[in-house]
């Protein structure tokens, strides 16, 4: 007798599973929430200001799903550790994590000194490389897990004033190739390099000048909205993607060269 095959749509599901999401409370972290959320997982929710993670844990659960707010600032060592402890205590073994939390505008190279330098680079690398750590144990317990680094498309283009942000990017890519090796094969570890996302943090800078420069320089003729990146991320997590580790996904509307200005 033939065995009937699980449809393949099963595989794009995450019932049962915990995630972590840094970075939720806005634009993509917020979007990677949700997501997951309508995929079937529960979620914690980590950001610094606890009024907007309680407005995404309002949304997750009227889906139904279990939400957790634990404002973190990804900074601090010791605050990932209460992340993770109260997450699994509360939802249960992390087997999820999409380390979000990051970011950094321009710098001028002549002018930014050795410290600020030094912090792009910490703020945008070390909290996922320690989550990462720090939820291992957990994943193994969970029977294995998967990892989604938020990146950027700066870690590839060569562009002035970017040499801070980009070279984070760079290193956050580099370290989820290696990490994929280290963690394999019992986590999946993938990074993901958004383009430009029309998110409240860029809202300031999109005259419709820019905007409409843009679009016109994006193969796709729009700009990224969040749930690009979610829908992304959602794959990555997935079983569906059960044979990808070590690999950096760009999510970009097919640009291949700066067309920010």
């Amino acid at each position: 007798m033939t065995k009937t095959a699980a449809p393949l749509t099963d595989r794009f599901r995450l019932e049962g599973q915990v995630a972590i999401v840094t970075g939720a409370g806005k634009g993509i972290g917020r979007a990677c929430a949700l997501a997951l959320a309508q995929a079937g997982a529960d979620v914690a929710l980590a950001a610094r200001t606890k009024e907007d993670l309680e407005a995404v844990a309002a949304e997750i659960r009227a889906l139904g799903r279990r939400a957790l707010v634990v404002p973190t600032d990804v900074a601090d060592e010791a605050a990932l550790d209460t992340l993770v402890e109260r997450t699994c205590a509360e939802l249960g073994p992390v087997s999820l994590l999409v380390n979000n939390a990051g970011g950094a505008g321009p710098n001028d190279p002549r002018k930014m000194g050795g410290a600020d330098f030094s912090r792009v680079l910490a703020w945008n690398v070390t909290p996922a490389y320690l989550l990462i750590q720090k939820t291992a144990a957990a994943m193994r317990e969970a029977g294995g897990g998967a990892v989604v680094n938020i990146s950027s498309v700066a870690a590839r283009y060569a562009q002035k004033h970017f040499s801070a942000y980009g070279a984070a990017k760079a290193a956050l890519n580099q370290m989820t190739r290696n990490l994929a090796q280290d963690y394999a094969p019992f986590i999946r570890i993938n990074a993901i390099e958004p383009g430009t996302i029309e998110t409240d943090a860029l809202a300031p800078f999109l005259t419709p000048e820019r905007r409409d420069r843009l679009e016109r320089s994006t193969p796709m003729g729009r700009l990224g909205q969040p749930e690009d990146i979610a829908a992304a991320a959602v794959f990555l997590l997935s079983p569906a993607a059960g044979w990808i580790t070590g690999k950096v996904l760009g999510v970009d509307g097919g640009v291949e060269a700066p067309n920010f200005s």
